[in-house]
């Protein structure tokens, strides 16, 4: 397989608190999306980059979790991952602290155990959490229903 690579491309105006900026992505799904100091410390409008990670690991965790549930034969009818990032101030900046993921999956020829175990290789395998590990304290919650 060819190595792959996915771009995207953030634009700012102005100093921190009152500037503004927006994100896009390469595959046009975002296009401008606004972000800026309220969306990321406080409740304003837009997205923040914390959230965009957030999602991009619940999508990525969960390819990974649905290819090891089939490769080992399992049917994987219905799988949702929700994930949580947590930012905390650190010295004169903030880093990522914890990522919390809570997978919820419909799995055929699987039990509670099994399914946990598979979270569990899958958060050791996904790309996205490896990037996280040793940086980021990475948690999960399985609950097969």
């Amino acid at each position: 397989m060819a190595d792959i690579a996915r771009k995207a491309a953030a634009h700012w105006q102005g100093d921190l608190k009152s500037g503004k900026g927006t994100v896009s992505l390469e595959s046009g799904l975002l296009k401008d999306a606004q972000y800026g100091f309220q969306s990321r410390f406080e409740s304003g409008p837009g997205t923040n980059p914390e959230e965009l990670l957030a999602s991009a690991h619940a999508g990525c965790f969960t390819m990974q979790l649905s290819a090891l549930l089939s490769n080992h034969g399992h049917t994987v009818e219905d799988l949702r991952t929700d994930a949580t990032c947590e930012m905390v101030k650190d010295g004169p900046g903030f880093r990522i602290s914890r990522m919390h993921l809570v997978v919820r999956g419909k799995v055929t020829g699987s039990d509670q155990a099994d399914f946990e175990a598979h979270v569990k290789d899958a958060a050791e395998k996904c790309p996205l959490s490896r990037v996280m590990q040793g940086n980021v304290e990475i948690t999960h919650e399985a609950i097969l229903e």
